[in-house]
C-alpha cells in the first residue's frame, strides 16, 4: 500500500486537472503496486522554503512496503519521481525534494486489521 503526499507551495490554480490521479498511476507504475492500493494526498498553496529559498517548490513523501528500502531502489524511484514532478508541476528539478518511508506490513490498518494480516 504505497502512500504518496505532495506538498506545494504552489497555489491550486498552477496545478494540472487531475494532478493526484496522475500521481496515483505514476506511483502505480513506479513503484509496482496495484492503483487500487496507492493512496495520495495533494497539498497545494503552502508556505514552503527549500535551499533556503522561498520560490516555488515541492515535497513529496513516499512511503511503502517492500519497494523503497535501498539506495539502489530509491534512486530508480527519484529518477522516475522527479520526470513525473517536473513534468506536472512545471518546476525544476531543484526545487524538487523526495523522501522514501519503508513501511512494514504491521505499520498499515486496513479493514479492522493490519496488512500483516490480509
Amino acid at each position: 500500500m504505497p502512500f504518496v503526499e505532495l506538498n506545494t507551495s504552489l497555489p491550486a490554480e498552477r496545478l494540472p486537472p487531475g494532478l493526484a490521479q496522475t500521481l496515483c498511476a505514476a506511483t502505480a507504475e513506479i513503484l509496482g503496486k496495484p492503483a487500487e492500493r496507492v493512496s495520495v494526498t495533494v497539498r497545494s498553496g503552502l508556505a514552503m522554503v527549500v535551499s533556503g529559498s522561498a520560490e516555488p517548490c515541492a515535497q513529496l513523501a513516499v512511503s511503502s512496503i517492500g519497494v523503497v528500502g535501498t539506495a539502489e531502489q530509491n534512486k530508480a524511484h527519484s529518477a522516475r519521481f522527479f520526470d513525473v514532478l517536473t513534468a506536472q508541476l512545471g518546476l525544476g528539478p531543484d526545487r524538487i525534494v523526495i523522501r522514501f518511508y519503508p513501511l512494514e506490513p504491521w505499520q498499515i490498518g486496513k479493514n479492522r486489521t493490519v496488512m500483516t494480516f490480509l
